[in-house]
């Protein structure tokens, strides 16, 4: 999820209770919300190798606990003291669990299970942003300041925000578990067509644009292509209406592009991936051959020459 998701999740789960563990619990669960994309720093030695590190080692269960260690030294410098340091920890751990848990649940995945395990996992129910879990979000963290004005006007004692905070938290897990229910039933209605006289061999559904839990981007993928659709979990689905893209043939550029330090770093993260292949204009025989994966904009590429040698290759978004 964005950042501004994860800070503002933090701050609910301080308000929610955790800030009676420690007195910087607000700091501690914000910082530590977002800690695991201390990644960003590998973006220092290139686009490609930050693409290679995201998502990776700082986002794993394994690093967790070493990775809440850093906004606890933070909390501590700031107050000037190690005192309540080890409930400050367990607070912590809980920010970068939440962190974790949020990137599951939406299309880009984590790799949750390194250094064990380099496999992606994504639950596909949430993208990047959602406007809706931004508001929930939001009005737990603005109703607090709204109720004090009101309460100073009046002069009534204001509350501590712990009601709202509960509830906004409460919201997004109630939200994404609907989600759940209605991707499955997207899943569902993908499995139980034939597309061309065929059954598919994968298929999957990521969410859509809009806030709607019931309207989902279908995939699915045959021997020789794929096709994409928009599939309502309340309506008919026609498996004709799709858009449909065809596999490139088989040919000795695509097996020589697959050895490109690029195109190797990309195929590690495409869960979904698309290969097209044409001629380029030079030099004479060369081809372009070029990868992306169906979910997102950026891919790697690479030309080949007659000889199915590569000339050159590139990462870009």
């Amino acid at each position: 999820m964005d950042n501004l998701t994860h800070s503002l999740t933090g701050l609910m789960l301080s308000r929610a209770g955790l800030n009676r563990w420690y007195p910087r619990a607000d700091l501690v669960l914000i910082v530590s919300a977002n800690i695991p994309d201390i990644d960003i720093l590998a973006i220092a030695r290139g686009p490609l190798y930050y693409f290679e590190q995201h998502r990776g080692i700082t986002h794993s269960i394994s690093a967790a606990p070493v990775m809440a260690l850093l906004p606890v030294l933070l909390a501590c410098a700031i107050g000037r003291t190690m005192r309540g340091w080890a409930a400050a920890w367990g607070i912590s751990i809980i920010g970068v669990a939440s962190h974790l848990l949020l990137d599951w649940t939406n299309t880009y995945g984590v790799r949750m299970f390194l250094p064990f395990s380099a496999q992606w996992v994504h639950l596909d129910l949430n993208n990047l942003f959602d406007l809706l879990i931004w508001a929930v979000l939001l009005l737990g963290c603005l109703g607090p300041l709204v109720g004090k004005l009101v309460s100073s006007e009046i002069g009534a004692k204001s509350g501590a925000g712990r009601g709202l905070a509960i509830f906004a938290l409460s919201f997004f897990l109630i939200y994404d578990f609907g989600r759940f229910l209605t991707h499955q039933r997207a899943v569902e209605i993908l499995n139980s067509r034939l597309y061309r006289d065929g059954p598919p061999t994968r298929v999957a559904a990521f969410p859509t644009a809009g806030i709607s839990p019931l309207e989902w981007q279908g995939w699915i993928e045959r021997p020789e292509f794929v096709m994409h659709f928009p599939v309502n979990v309340r309506q008919e689905f026609d498996p004709e209406a799709g858009s449909i893209i065809y596999k490139p043939t088989p040919v000795p550029a695509l097996d020589a592009a697959r050895q490109a330090p690029e195109v190797q770093v990309f195929l590690k993260f495409a869960q979904y991936p698309l290969w097209s292949v044409r001629v380029a204009d030079n030099p004479e025989g060369a081809h372009q051959v070029e990868l992306r994966d169906w979910r997102f904009p950026f891919g790697a590429a690479a030309l080949v020459d007659s000889s199915n040698r590569v000339i050159s290759s590139s990462f870009h978004y």
